[in-house]
């Protein structure tokens, strides 16, 4: 929460305290993503030498301001003292040089700091995660100057887009039904999570916003936590994790948890690392597990779709010619029931449709089943790895164990079907690639008795089934997969379109052909409608 707005807001008038009056004497770089920004108090000496004079001792009270921008780790510091090297150091913001401080303070509802100078200029800090950057505004409002112009957009910024009102009042509360998110998005993830867990199975709306008060108190109560969260040094605004300091400055704060973080070992980072990442794939398995559970028990509260086959053909001489419904008797239920019909097919072609579906309806039931079977063991696998990874105390015996288990290959990353569009169809897995080069990633990444499905002779996304061991691919899940394929095709407007289906192995990606590009040895076509998501 280092660069949360509530800590922000309460940094924002300490700086001031600390530089307003003071002089912009220079700012510099030495390495790439680093920034050196010195303020100090005007003086006669500093008048009369040169700027490249001005340094050392003859700053009068100087405030030192380090900015680390790296797109992994991005804070801000405050050194005692900063020592500038002779070389590798270059000069930015120069013509704010001798430029006064009027005033600093947060933006409204948003992780910046303004340094607003005597002259109408503006500097901004911008803290956001791996976007931040440092900018430069002139009198007018426009943007001079980025120390990070890789960030382009941010050339487009004013100090009014980085101020934003929000009704957080008790009426806007009511009116999203107690959701305290929709007020605060100053609140960010940490934050949200241990405000969810005070509001858990609270349904008064009135005790709902009292928490939410209380909450906001503690947040800009002046306390500041340094703490670890899954072994990594975190700043807090309230007790969570394994507290290491408490500390009531804004400025100290910030300086211990800059210290804790650069000193992490190189276990301490890869461990959390591991960690992270198993934890987030035991929650996900955990997500698809309660939705595959629903899905279960909506199929099985549902009715059967044999039971609706029998009940029409009990009743074939009360079912008239080319009825789009009919009402009938449910002897399974002791109750009347509305059935749906095509009214192009008889009564007893309606019932073999029921028939196929009750099928089906039995196939996905078993697939979904064995899918449940198979995520429950993988949770149990990865509650393993981190239970293990969390014990170990050596380096070398850590990245072992991720080698050995292969966990930087997939096991604790991402899982393939969280990088590509996925459909779950009758319990199989159906893999959509977002792009060309996704695509092939896709295919590259596909096994070889998966299914591989294509738009024939026009551009589309490369479409996976993934394939169960000792199971045929059923012709629903097939055609539903070549939906997908005409749907993400050039030919999505077509009346029919031929999709090419083939095991992945016959599938081939010669050096040099282009992204989404590929060799097909074998293969079959099937006529679909397309037919998205």
């Amino acid at each position: 929460m280092h660069q949360n707005y509530h800590f922000i807001k309460q940094l924002a008038p300490r700086l001031h305290a600390e530089i307003a009056g003071k002089i912009f004497v220079e700012a510099f770089s030495q390495q790439k993503d680093e920034l050196i920004i010195v303020f100090a108090e005007k003086n006669a000496e500093m008048e009369r030498d040169e700027p490249e004079q001005q340094e050392g001792p003859h700053l009068l009270k100087p405030f030192f301001i380090k900015a680390t921008l790296t797109n992994s780790f991005s804070c801000l510091s405050f050194p005692e003292r900063f020592d500038r090297a002779r070389r590798n150091s270059v000069n930015l913001f120069n013509d704010f040089e001798g430029d006064a401080v009027d005033f600093v303070r947060v933006c409204k509802n948003e992780r910046a700091i303004q340094v607003h100078f005597g002259s109408g200029r503006d500097l901004i800090f911008k803290l956001f995660g791996n976007r931040s950057n440092f900018i430069a505004l002139n009198a007018e409002g426009a943007v001079t100057q980025l120390f990070n112009n890789k960030l382009s957009t941010d050339r487009s910024l004013t100090v009014a887009s980085l101020n934003r009102d929000i009704d957080q009042s008790w009426e806007a509360f009511l009116t999203n039904n107690g959701r305290f998110e929709a007020l605060f998005p100053t609140f960010g993830k940490v934050a949200n999570k241990y405000l969810s867990e005070q509001l858990a199975g609270e349904e008064d709306l009135a005790r709902r916003w009292a928490i939410v008060q209380a909450a906001l108190q503690e947040f800009e109560s002046g306390v500041f936590y340094i703490t670890k969260i899954e072994n990594i040094p975190a700043l807090t605004l309230f007790e969570t994790g394994e507290v290491v300091q408490v500390l009531h400055d804004p400025i100290e704060a910030l300086n211990a948890f800059y210290l804790a973080y650069i000193r992490l070992s190189g276990l301490d980072k890869e461990k959390a690392d591991i960690v992270r990442l198993l934890r987030k794939r035991i929650q996900q398995t955990d997500n698809y597990l309660e939705n595959t559970f629903q899905k279960l028990v909506d199929l099985e509260n549902a009715t059967k779709n044999d039971e609706l086959a029998n009940i029409i053909m009990a009743n074939l001489h009360l079912i008239p010619e080319r009825a789009e419904k009919a009402e009938l008797y449910d002897f399974y239920r002791d109750q009347p029931i509305t059935i749906k019909l095509k009214k192009d097919l008889s009564a007893q072609k309606n019932a073999e449709g029921y028939y196929r579906k009750a099928k089906n309806e039995k196939i996905e039931i078993d697939r979904l089943n064995d899918s449940l079977t198979a995520r429950e063991a993988d949770r149990k696998r990865l509650q393993e790895h981190l239970t293990h990874t969390e014990s170990i105390e050596m380096l070398r015996d850590l990245r072992a164990y991720i080698k050995t288990h292969k966990l930087e290959q997939g096991n604790a990353g991402p899982a393939i079907d969280e990088l590509f569009k996925r459909v779950d169809f009758m319990g199989y897995t159906i893999l959509i690639g977002r792009n060309a080069k996704n695509s092939d990633l896709l295919t590259k990444q596909a096994h070889k008795e998966d299914l591989w499905l294509h738009a024939k002779d026009v551009t589309g996304s490369h479409i996976v089934v993934k394939n169960q061991p000792g199971r045929k691919f059923p012709v629903p899940v097939i055609e539903r997969a070549a939906e997908l394929a005409a749907f993400y095709s050039k030919r999505k407007n077509d009346s029919l379109c031929p999709v090419i289906v083939t095991p992945k192995k016959f599938v081939r990606k010669p050096k040099g052909l282009p992204d989404g590009l590929v060799l097909i040895d074998k293969e079959d076509i099937v006529m679909v409608v397309a037919k998205g998501e």
